[in-house]
């Protein structure tokens, strides 16, 4: 006779399937080469922010105007800027201001996207509508000129660049959010929940939104990289974080005089802020295959 053991019945409360499920999608995620090297190389990037007091050669604000633009050696790695600071320390901590914004933005824009399209989805009708013209007349302009505009209104500062670009990232998460409530909400496992008497907000928030996040995961993930850039385009036109911090951004405005002279003073956060949008383009495609129903 067959032993029935649990562990051969399946997952038996709603918890267990989750914790199922996310085992079954992280293994799908390691089959993924590019996940895995786009995912290698943001712990790479996330670790030297992190501790960059621990990596960094050199105080990022010490000038030495005696070492200005000096080529790379053993003791600048990337060289010096315009006024003899060291490029490879300023570019650690240069990281923790681009990450800081672009994963607070991410933070704040993801449940908005997902409220606003949940809200349009489930209720369709005169809110829908309303809330779908919105949606569309911010994905009318490009986002990093409507991050100017806010930025403008604001003023310049890490805070109100994170609140532009946070009003600007939100409207794909939220026509994503749309059409997976409207996919949900006709199916017989709602009509279920509706019979037991659960009320329209318990039903998005306990069981429309848990299945509609995954999907606003792997938007925001692809999401990241339009972040960085726009977060960096503040910074080299002036609006966002302000001098003598080092973030990436502004580190490309003060070195811009120097490219055709003095390229590798560019070259450092040109690269680090394209590895970074890469990596992040790597992770969210795949897992957006991962997530995608039809890969099963």
């Amino acid at each position: 006779m067959t032993d029935i053991t649990p562990a051969a019945l399946g997952p038996r409360t709603p918890a267990e399937a989750r914790l199922q499920q996310l085992r079954i999608t992280a293994l799908k995620l390691r089959r993924n080469a590019s996940a895995m090297i786009g995912l290698v190389i943001l712990l790479v990037i996330f670790a030297g922010a992190i501790f960059a007091p621990l990596f960094a050669t050199h105080d990022i604000f010490a000038q030495d105007l005696g070492n200005r633009l000096a080529l790379p050696s053993a003791d600048h790695w990337f060289g010096t800027d315009e006024l003899g600071r060291d490029i490879y320390s300023r570019l650690l901590y240069g990281g923790r201001i681009t990450l800081y914004i672009a994963c607070l933005t991410a933070v704040i824009s993801a449940p908005i996207g997902l409220v606003v399209g949940m809200l349009s989805g489930w209720y369709g009708g005169w809110l829908d509508m309303v809330l779908m013209r919105v949606t569309e007349i911010f994905l009318a302009f490009p986002s990093l000129i409507l991050a100017l505009a806010f930025v403008a209104a604001l003023g310049p500062s890490i805070e109100n660049a994170i609140i532009a670009i946070s009003l600007t990232a939100w409207p794909p998460i939220a026509r994503l959010a749309r059409a997976e409530t409207m996919m949900v909400r006709r199916s017989d496992y709602i009509a279920a929940v509706r019979l037991q008497g659960a009320s329209s907000w318990q039903i998005m928030v306990g069981h429309i939104a848990p299945m509609c996040v995954p999907s606003v995961i792997a938007r925001v993930t692809l999401n990241m990289a339009s972040i960085i850039l726009s977060a960096a385009g503040l910074g080299f036109l002036g609006l966002g974080a302000q001098p003598p911090s080092p973030e990436w951004g502004a580190m490309l405005s003060s070195a811009r005089q120097f490219i055709l002279s003095n390229g590798h003073v560019a070259a450092a956060p040109g690269l680090a802020i394209l590895m970074t949008s890469i990596a992040f383009n790597l992770v969210g495609d795949g897992l957006r295959d991962v997530l995608d129903p039809r890969n099963d």
